[in-house]
Parts: structure tokens; C-alpha cells; sequence
């Protein structure tokens, strides 16, 4: 058991292994499970939209419904450090580019499928206006990340040189920041799962 959960890229690795393996009983047990064409390469690329939007949200939630609301009921104080010092730095890092994943894979996503929904979505025509919505939602908040989050964490960190003022100055930019894609988060899920399920 150490040897797969032992390590993080092993126990992911596995969980790919796993999946296939999913994959060939069921072919071989006469489930129609693909074939290696347009409709596959849209499944797939689904799968990789969800699987990186999971790593993206479910980071923003820990961040303001765990962290956050932790760091400061972290006794004695200075242990608060192995948080910003480690944990920060490498959630910050998955969740940063798992934002830039899901938006990346949910636009190819939107080219990809049969009469390319994309154009219409961005311009929030029917029927894909839902959906449309939810693409910029996540649009902003990725925004977010990258150029309202992400620098102003690297100040409060310590990842970059700043000054006390400057680091005061950022928390309440990073923390409005992560509040608002939390915010958002909501409806833009809402837009995602409607268009699709609704």
C-alpha cells in the first residue's frame, strides 16, 4: 500500500490506471463504451474540464471555508508559519493552474462539440446563453486568480519582496478577490450544470 499512497504522483497515477482498467471490463463485457472518434475526444476532454474544475473550486473552497478562517485560531501563532510557508505556497500553485486548466479545456470543450457552440456562447445567444453566462463567470474569475489573487498572495507570502504597507495593501485585495470567485462560483456551477443536466 506504501508503495502507491506513498506518493502523490503514484496515487493519481493509479487513479488513471484505475479508470482504464474501468474501461476494459466494461468493453469486454459488452458495454458500448467508445470508439475512438469525435464523440470520444469530446468525452475526454469533459473529463478533463470537470477533473480540473474540481481541483480549482474545491481549492477555493478550502481556502475560505478551512484556511482562512483557521489561520488566525492557529496556536502557538507561530506555527501559522508551516501554513504560509508550505501549504499556501502549493495549494496557491494547484489552484492557480487549475483554473487556467478548466477554462482552457471548458473553451476547447465549447469549440470541439458539433456545431461549435463557442461564438454563441460568448455572444449569449440562445440556446446557449446558460452556458454562455458560465463561461463568463469563470473568465472573471480566473481573472481573478491570475492578476488579483495570485500577486497579491505572493506579497503576503513572502514569494516576493514587499514592504508592510504593501502587504497590508494586498490582504484585502486577495481576500475580496477569493470572496467574489466564491460568490461567483455559485452561479457559474448553476450555468454549467443547467446547461447541460436542466
Amino acid at each position: 500500500m506504501a508503495a502507491i499512497f506513498g506518493s502523490r504522483q503514484r496515487t493519481v497515477i493509479a487513479g488513471f490506471v484505475i479508470a482504464v482498467l474501468i474501461v476494459v471490463v466494461l468493453h469486454v463485457t459488452g458495454a458500448k463504451m467508445f470508439t475512438l472518434d469525435h464523440s470520444w475526444s469530446l468525452f475526454a476532454m469533459r473529463w478533463l474540464h470537470i477533473m480540473s474544475g474540481v481541483m480549482w473550486i474545491g481549492l477555493l473552497w478550502y481556502f475560505n471555508f478551512v484556511q482562512t478562517p483557521m489561520m488566525p485560531k492557529i496556536q502557538p501563532p507561530e506555527l501559522a508559519g508551516g501554513v504560509t510557508k508550505f501549504i499556501a505556497p502549493q495549494a496557491l500553485w494547484w489552484f492557480r493552474w487549475g483554473a487556467l486548466a478548466t477554462v482552457v479545456t471548458g473553451l476547447l470543450l465549447a469549440a470541439m462539440t458539433p456545431g461549435g457552440y463557442l461564438v454563441n456562447a460568448l455572444t449569449l445567444a440562445q440556446p446557449q446563453r446558460a452556458i454562455g453566462i458560465g463561461i463568463w463567470m469563470a473568465l472573471i474569475m480566473a481573472f481573478n486568480v491570475w492578476f488579483l489573487i495570485w500577486p497579491n498572495q505572493q506579497k503576503i507570502l513572502g514569494l516576493v519582496p514587499a514592504t508592510d504597507a504593501e502587504k497590508a495593501k494586498a490582504r484585502p485585495i486577495a481576500a475580496y478577490a477569493s470572496r467574489f470567485n466564491t460568490m461567483f462560483s455559485i452561479g457559474m456551477l448553476y450555468c454549467m450544470a443547467v446547461q447541460s443536466h436542466g
